[in-house]
């Protein structure tokens, strides 16, 4: 097995210990295009849950705070979405977690071979 086929495996299974920081490194150590590729592959797959992690926090937590600022008036269908926006938000970033994490060991394993 060649190292070229080693490291390109490693950036996509990295998901499990060290999602951001390997893809990168590789990325900018190696001088090899394909192995590179791979990098820059796996780097932006680990990174969409990451921003949409971000997003949706920062999206919730303003939500949240403004909610709180409206003198605790009841709304009609406003409590009701806030309140199952979070539970929402867990299910689909589950899902969507789920399926990089499917996505990058399967790229692992077929780069291996």
């Amino acid at each position: 097995m060649s190292n070229t086929k080693l490291l390109s495996s490693l950036c996509y299974f990295s998901i499990f210990f060290a999602p951001l920081l390997l893809p990168a490194i590789i990325y900018f150590v190696t001088d090899e295009v394909e192995v590179r590729n791979h990098a820059k592959k796996s780097f932006i797959s680990h990174i969409i849950p990451m921003s949409l992690l971000i997003a949706a926090f920062v999206l919730l937590s303003f939500s949240v705070l403004s909610f709180n600022t409206q003198s605790g008036a009841m709304l009609d269908g406003n409590v009701l979405f806030w309140g199952f926006a979070p539970l929402m938000f867990i299910v689909l970033y589950s899902l969507l977690f789920l399926v990089v994490l499917i996505w990058n060991v399967f790229q692992g394993i077929k780069v291996l071979k």
